[in-house]
């Protein structure tokens, strides 16, 4: 493969893992392979390190098919709590508040996700999120403790499934277009069920037609590659 020309690779990002550390590994790694001093290498699509999956990664002059790549419909994995909120609506800040869930059934649920979160929607971006504020990232100023505020977005929500249903934990499966927080839409369908939600677990299981299923292991992709 001509990684200088131009390669798309498609990762299934470790847990724990940013989005640019990943990009930099395979960066330095090719760099490394190909002796060169620089090499073009970018992402299409953040993951939160916190999130699992589909990261396609663009070297070269791949690079510059990034925005067509990240204008891809995306398909989601995640589980929530409800019953209680963090600030960065997962599990990387601790819980602040908690909520009656008892009231919760999976019908309710089923009818929740039916009735208010299919099709077109608004979502306000989570503060703890790349977007930008005045040129900084709104997850600097967030960790920072400044008050971020974010603009609503109008996104689509192809489907939403629920897979599980465990209360307070539920599964569910979402098929979006590009810019939709799934840690929002967790906050967000906490408050639709007159309670509260934060992701526990979010995998991505699709970024158009890259199946996670056929994604390169960052640990293999390491090992065949070494100098």
């Amino acid at each position: 493969m001509d990684y200088q020309e131009g390669a798309i690779l498609c990762f299934d990002k470790p847990l724990g893992w940013t989005s640019f550390a990943l990009v930099g590994k395979v960066r330095w790694l090719l760099c490394q392979q190909l002796g060169v001093k620089k090499l073009k290498v970018g992402h299409a699509g953040t993951l939160d390190p916190l999130a699992t999956g589909v990261l396609v990664v663009c070297t070269g002059r791949a690079t510059k098919r990034i925005d067509e790549l990240q204008a891809h419909t995306k398909e989601y994995v995640a589980t929530l709590r409800l019953g209680a909120t963090t600030p960065s609506y997962d599990l990387e800040k601790p819980i602040d508040r908690t909520f009656p869930w008892e009231h919760i059934t999976r019908e309710r649920v089923e009818e929740v996700l039916r009735e208010r979160f299919t099709g077109t929607i608004e979502q306000i971006p989570p503060a703890f999120s790349a977007c930008k504020v005045n040129g900084s990232r709104a997850y600097d100023l967030a960790r920072k403790g400044k008050e971020v505020e974010l603009k609503p977005k109008t996104l689509v929500i192809d489907v939403i499934e629920l897979l599980d249903c465990r209360l307070p934990d539920i599964t569910i499966r979402v098929v979006c277009s590009k810019g939709t927080y799934i840690r929002a839409l967790a906050r967000d369908i906490g408050e639709a069920l007159d309670s509260g939600a934060h992701l526990t677990a979010l995998r991505r299981t699709r970024v158009g037609d890259f199946r996670v299923e056929e994604c390169l292991k960052l640990e293999e992709f390491l090992l065949e590659n070494r100098v």
